[in-house]
């Protein structure tokens, strides 16, 4: 018999578990947007941000991904703010590779020194002992990816992350960093009309490897044509299609959609329990979408 828990929103996706000891519901939340514009300082509506992310948690939502880069600081400060003493069985993911010098502006920076001082920061300011999954956000061209990763396995070894993620990378970012260290999550752009890492997902999916697609509605770009009919025909938002589609294209897809509104969130969380018909997934299956470079 169902509990209580499992007919929350978020939990209607199904669960996956994260290195073997964390499991958590497959509709997640990016925390990203609650920050100002240009992911830059904090967001116009202080209020409406803490809102979001406590109704995210009273929705299902155990999954809450961010960086110390979003604001910067910001995110996590206010995940604290809103969040925090944590509920059981919250995970909190958060991110180290970028450095900020204004809005919009972003600089890589994912050298050992710079890791090592930044988790302490994320520590402090997400009021945690241990971060459960801690993502290098992008490989830095100015630093060795392997003495990036051989930083984080040492924090893992010292118990300050409990399991290590990646963002932004190539499979073979990922085959190397998986003699290093154990991975339990991959974090890339991927959505229905930007499949470019179509390979990575089914590598992450042959290896049990979590797989969080940023961009999951394709930053807003317009929907396809078939994907606009079935929103028309099921009456519901094609954000509502996009998610749906997501979930049902492998098992470990995790999404984290992002906003700082409760009706947008409401509304991207009801994707868990939305299934399309077989044929309507084979039509969306069908469409070829054009590269992302090529696209205005």
């Amino acid at each position: 018999m169902p509990t209580t828990t499992d007919r929350l929103p978020a939990a209607q996706s199904g669960s996956i578990t994260l290195g073997g000891d964390l499991t958590v519901n497959r509709m997640g939340f990016g925390a990203m947007r609650i920050t100002g514009q240009g992911i830059w300082g904090l967001p116009e509506d202080l209020n409406a941000a803490l809102a979001t992310l406590r109704r995210a948690v009273e929705l299902g939502v155990d999954f809450i991904d961010t960086a110390d880069s979003y604001g910067p600081n910001v995110s996590e400060e206010l995940i604290a703010q809103a969040l925090f003493p944590y509920p059981t069985g919250l995970v909190i993911a958060t991110k180290v590779g970028w450095t900020r010098h204004g809005p919009g502006v972003w600089q890589h920076n994912a050298s050992p020194a710079h890791i090592q001082e930044a988790i302490e920061g994320s520590l402090k300011r997400l009021r945690l002992e241990r971060i459960d999954v801690y993502q290098l956000h992008v490989p830095d061209p100015a630093v060795s990816f392997d003495a990036s990763m051989e930083t984080l396995a040492r924090l893992k070894e010292q118990g300050k992350i409990r399991h290590v993620g990646l963002s932004n990378v190539t499979l073979e970012h990922i085959q190397r960093a998986r003699k290093i260290v154990p991975i339990v999550c991959v974090q890339n752009r991927y959505s229905f009309s930007d499949r470019e890492w179509d390979f990575v997902v089914d590598d992450c999916e042959a290896h049990k490897i979590a797989f969080i697609p940023w961009g999951p509605m394709a930053q807003g770009r317009e929907a396809n044509e078939v994907m606009r009919r079935i929103a028309a025909g099921r009456q519901v938002s094609t954000a509502v299609v996009s998610l749906a589609w997501l979930l049902r294209r492998s098992p470990v897809m995790l999404p984290i959609p992002g906003t700082s509104n409760v009706k947008h969130l409401e509304e991207n969380l009801s994707a868990a329990a939305f299934q399309l018909s077989d044929a309507e997934f084979a039509a969306l299956a069908a469409v070829v979408p054009k590269p992302y470079w090529l696209r205005a």
